[in-house]
């Protein structure tokens, strides 16, 4: 026989609830979730409710430690992409107060209660709750924008074409991104088209499909895409680049992953591997492969190739 939820649990599910949080939401995780970004341990009171930092995983663990609910390891990405996602869109919690342009894969993100949203949770179960809870709710949607607004302002914009502009999340693996597309493209893929770009917050954060179908390229493939893809067509070339901060450059099983996803394009293939500085190059040195091009976004006008019969160029049969 399973134990009945605690007192709190219900208390926080019918919250969420009259806030108007979708039914995929009104369940114990999400109350749990609540109740931890309050610290309200159940023998706490909801006046003395507070809004510490916290982090995905320390969530969970409060969860196991004050309410003996235990969740598997794998469970963190539901956490985070089945409520506290729709918490911050709600305007209930704010996403990294403490650093807003924190990377949004950065394993520091923390989460917090916003101060309004405090102040109404804490008059719970007391006379003023209803009154309260009905002025909140007729200003949430104004709040709610407001943060989204803020979280629009710490994303980096990035100029594909002539008056037009896109935006990655924040973080120096989107920083180098729009590296490639503003300063590697121009200086040596003049007159290329953005195709692609990825985002860590959005896999697909940039992509003109119609144009990748029309070189052969077919989008839905399996395969993961390198960062930026940039269309040259005065050389009928792709080139296709992996900005590297955390993961690797273009290396010999890189190199293979990316020809198998791009076999079937009906344009030549040139592959680069980009860093932020001559450090960052240093730590992958021995792992570049061979018939590859590396760009250094500290020195940009310089290229610099690994071996091969030509300089910047395809190797695939169609540009022979």
């Amino acid at each position: 026989m399973t134990n009945a939820p605690h007192k709190h649990v219900i208390e926080a599910n019918h919250i969420l609830i009259a806030f108007g949080l979708p039914r995929a939401q009104q369940n114990e995780r999400s109350a749990l979730c609540l109740l931890a970004l309050l610290n309200l341990a159940p023998r706490k009171k909801w006046a003395r409710a507070e809004n510490p930092l916290m982090g995905v995983t320390p969530i969970m663990d409060w969860a196991r430690k004050h309410y003996h609910k235990e969740y598997a390891p794998n469970t963190r990405e539901t956490f985070r992409r089945q409520t506290l996602h729709q918490f911050v869109d709600a305007g209930i919690a704010l996403y990294n107060p403490d650093v807003p342009d924190r990377p949004v894969n950065s394993p520091k993100a923390v989460y917090q209660i916003e101060p309004v949203t405090l102040e109404l949770l804490r008059s719970f179960g007391t006379t003023s709750w209803h009154d309260k809870l009905t002025d909140y709710l007729s200003h949430r949607e104004t709040l709610a924008a407001r943060y989204a607004k803020e979280r629009e302002h710490n994303r980096i914009p990035v100029q594909i074409a002539e008056n037009k502009e896109i935006t990655l999340s924040p973080g120096e693996h989107s920083g180098l991104i729009r590296f490639i597309i503003e300063d590697f493209g121009p200086r040596f893929a003049p007159g290329s088209v953005l195709i692609y770009a990825g985002d860590t917050s959005d896999k697909w954060g940039y992509c003109n499909a119609p144009l990748l179908a029309e070189l052969g390229v077919n989008v839905h493939s399996h395969g993961k895409m390198p960062d930026v893809v940039l269309y040259d067509p005065n050389r009928n070339w792709l080139l296709l680049v992996e900005a590297v901060t955390s993961h690797g450059p273009v290396d010999g099983k890189r190199h293979t992953e990316l020809a198998q996803l791009f076999a079937e394009a009906s344009t030549g293939l040139v592959y680069v591997t980009a860093f932020s500085n001559r450090a960052a190059m240093a730590r992958y040195l021995g792992e570049i492969a061979w018939e590859t091009e590396v760009w250094i976004a500290e020195a940009p006008s310089h290229l610099i190739h690994f071996d091969g019969e030509r300089f910047l160029g395809p190797y695939n049969a169609s540009s022979s």
